[in-house]
């Protein structure tokens, strides 16, 4: 899988941790709202600004970050990591709740704000793969992780109908050997 080095510091620097698995309050690693900047190898990771995987998210991918924006600095309280297949990913986006209306298959990142399908998606279905789901075309605002296998039918349960402007899937890390 690979793992996360979080630093307290911005440019890697003060303190660090390693973690290999999944941490849903980072009080218990002493580590709650003090990390600037982020090493992945592998797998991807996503940063949460609230315990137990709740709030704001940030998607760390395989590669050095040494600065993690003044949205999330010292901000973080969990951490999980991506276990999906993220090879050939595929979600199906549809026009209306329940999967209903126009659909479109997609498979790489697209802005959808520069076609006829920005901020009319209701629902979809991911086949294979993570996707980061974005409001604003520049993969700012309103954020959401739609996971393999998810079947999300009616963005209202997101507060995010007819909101999404962009998405694009999760990059496989390298380190890990897979």
């Amino acid at each position: 899988m690979g793992k996360i080095i979080v630093y307290e510091h911005a440019n890697f620097q003060g303190m660090s941790k390693e973690f290999h698995t999944n941490i849903a309050n980072l009080k218990d690693a002493d580590w709650n709202d003090c990390i600037s900047s982020v090493r992945v190898i592998g797998q991807p990771w996503v940063a949460y600004q609230h315990a137990d995987y709740k709030g704001q998210l940030l998607v760390f991918e395989e590669g050095d970050h040494d600065f993690i924006g003044k949205k999330m600095n010292d901000k973080i309280s969990s951490l999980q990591v991506i276990t999906e297949d993220l090879h050939h990913p595929q979600i199906t986006l549809y026009e209306h709740a329940d999967y209903q209306g126009k659909s479109r298959v997609i498979r790489e990142a697209t802005n959808l704000a520069r076609g006829h399908d920005n901020d009319s998606t209701s629902s979809h279905k991911v086949q294979k793969g993570v996707w980061l789901l974005c409001e604003n075309s520049d993969g700012s605002g309103f954020q959401y992780l739609a996971r393999e296998h998810e079947h999300l039918p009616n963005y209202k349960a997101i507060k995010f109908n007819d909101k999404l402007s962009f998405l694009r899937p999760l990059r496989p890390g390298f380190g890990c050997g897979c």
